[in-house]
């Protein structure tokens, strides 16, 4: 067979492939053309079934080499296109798991995971290029060769694709699970973050409730031995000097001597000829004295005073924290000597402050004459009036604790020792009244037996004597702070004070079975129209047990049959 020549081709292309079908087409002319001759010139196709046979094959080879190129570049093409864009996606997918996960590590992996993933892609397509190549020179041989080497790369390629495209998946799985481990991770570690801090405001929490519950135990425990103290008082048939110095040994021990919770002891004599009861009167004398003193020193025509006094409990609560943690000079409060009282003054009068001046105002003045005939003559004349003002101002126990610098011990005794569950105890310290009753009866006991209610008229601003009762009243309410709090009105008349309790819904009509502490109001002449006041002390056996002012010009015990038609109805405060 003569040599067949063929030209270089550039390697690596598909008209490689194609002039190789060109060679063997001139092949088999070559071939044909030599068979004729020796055939004696007959004609190929009609020659014999093996030539035809021959010829079919060769030209059959010739067609599957060239569609097996075409299909291997085809399939080839899509892989690497499709693995580009699955390199995309997974980078994107990537990208977005990467913002959403907070840890340096989490980011590491994924960042680990996407260059593996890139990298196993690019050895992919290296390996689909150099499977291509080896294709094409691989065609350049003979038709059975270029047919099985055509088929097998074809599978290699396909092979390759399916584990490149796999590699990518198991590499995009791998990371999203990495993802998800780093942010649970992430997540259970704030978890446990936040479990930390609540565990650690629990446990401060709780350190501050067995704070306060140790010095609640202390105060209940201090207060149990008052409450013991004081049923052995009962319980001491006989008085004396020997029982009150027992009770006085007894408060000594059980109190350790500092406690400030002495002061609700203070009310016995311990020898020195003061009680605190005694003492506070005495320092009150002193404050109504000043502002006679002010009213007598001045001349003027019309008196107004406003403002109101510090209550008691705060002043002695004041005193007993000061003085029995005093750095300098702590003592107990149980007793009071001169030196005691002289502090108890000295903090009364830090907390209370009276200052006074006048005015003098022109005026005109209508005054009705009648003249002689029944009839009303009004004289309109000019006066000029002089106008003293008397006005009090005082310090809660807040305002002396941050005077005085308490720190946060001094400050929890001194919050306790105004609780309100100790408001009998108060009572018995400032009025000698051992009860149960509300802290205003106790205040309008110890008032039993005051005549002309000098003391309640002229604390309410009048110059002169009027008629009392409301005027007590409102001063029994002062005293316990019921006013300045809003419970009780400041009031001087009757009628005033009973349409300040309706208005507000606290009111109850004269057929009412009423409780200690609530305002009583009477109508005597029956008309509709209240005209006395007074204070419920208790209600036993369908009776009502009250304490009034000016009844017959004192303060009195008085008690009337629930219903009663004198009863003109009850102001109810919200106590």
């Amino acid at each position: 067979m003569p040599d067949i020549k063929t030209r270089n081709v550039v390697k690596g292309t598909v008209k490689a492939i194609d002039k190789s079908a060109v060679a063997a087409e001139r092949m088999k002319d070559a071939y044909i053309r030599t068979k004729d001759k020796a055939e004696q010139g007959l004609y190929s196709a009609d020659n014999s079934p093996n030539e035809y046979a021959a010829d079919r094959i060769t030209g059959g080879a010739e067609s599957a080499a060239r569609e097996a190129v075409r299909q291997f570049d085809k399939q080839g093409r899509r892989g690497v296109r499709t693995t580009k864009e699955n390199i995309s996606k997974a980078k994107e997918h990537f990208r977005q798991k990467k913002a959403d996960i907070p840890k340096k590590q989490a980011q590491k992996k994924t960042a680990n995971g996407l260059r593996h993933s890139a990298d196993t892609a690019k050895k992919s397509i290296k390996t689909l290029e150099r499977s291509g190549k080896n294709i094409k020179q691989t065609a350049k041989s003979t038709g059975k060769v270029t047919i099985k080497s055509a088929k097998g790369s074809v599978k290699t390629a396909q092979k390759t694709i399916k584990t490149a495209e796999q590699t990518a998946k198991t590499a995009i799985k791998t990371t999203q699970q990495a993802a998800k481990v780093a942010q649970k991770t992430a997540q259970a570690t704030a978890r446990a973050a936040r479990a930390a801090a609540h565990a650690a405001r629990a446990a401060a929490k709780a350190a501050v409730v067995t704070a306060k519950a140790v010095a609640k135990a202390i105060a209940l425990a201090v207060k149990a031995i008052i409450a013991g103290t004081k049923a052995l008082i009962a319980a001491i048939a006989a008085g004396g000097w020997i029982a009150v110095l027992v009770i006085i040994i007894i408060c000594l021990i059980a109190l350790l001597i500092g406690s400030c919770f002495g002061i609700f002891f203070s009310s016995e004599d311990s020898g020195s000829g003061y009680t605190m009861q005694n003492v506070v009167q005495e320092i009150n004398a002193d404050y109504q004295t000043q502002i006679d003193t002010t009213k007598a020193n001045i001349s003027y025509d019309v008196l107004e005073m406003s403002g109101s006094r510090a209550v008691w409990p705060e002043v002695l609560s004041v005193y007993a924290v000061k003085t029995t943690t005093d750095p300098d000079n702590a003592q107990e409060v149980v007793t009071i000597d001169d030196s005691k009282k002289a502090i108890l003054k000295d903090i009364f009068w830090q907390m209370n402050e009276i200052s006074s001046r006048t005015e003098t105002k022109t005026e005109e003045v209508v005054t009705e004459t009648d003249d002689g005939h029944g009839n009303i003559v009004e004289t309109v004349t000019t006066v000029t009036r002089t106008y003293l003002y008397i006005t009090v101002k005082h310090k809660t126990a807040e305002d002396m604790a941050n005077q005085y610098g308490f720190n946060e011990d001094q400050r929890e005794q001194l919050a306790e020792l105004l609780a309100e569950e100790n408001r009998s105890m108060w009572s018995s310290v400032l009025y000698g009244i051992y009860t149960e009753d509300g802290e205003i009866v106790s205040v309008a006991l110890s008032q039993i037996g005051n005549v002309g209610g000098e003391p309640y008229w002229s604390w309410y601003g009048f110059s002169s004597r009027v008629e009392w009762c409301a005027c007590f009243v409102s001063w029994a309410a002062n005293e316990c702070g019921y006013i300045d709090a809003g419970i009780i009105p400041k009031f001087a008349g009757c009628i005033q004070g009973s349409n300040w309790f309706k208005e507000r819904g606290l009111w109850q009509d004269g057929s009412f079975t009423p409780s200690a502490g609530q305002i009583i109001f009477f109508d005597w002449e029956g008309d509709g129209l209240t005209d006395h006041v007074g204070i419920v002390e208790r209600v036993e056996n369908g009776t009502v047990y009250t304490v009034e002012g000016n009844s017959g010009d004192e303060c009195r015990q008085n008690s009337y049959p629930i219903g009663s038609s004198v009863i003109y109805g009850y102001g109810c405060p919200a106590y």
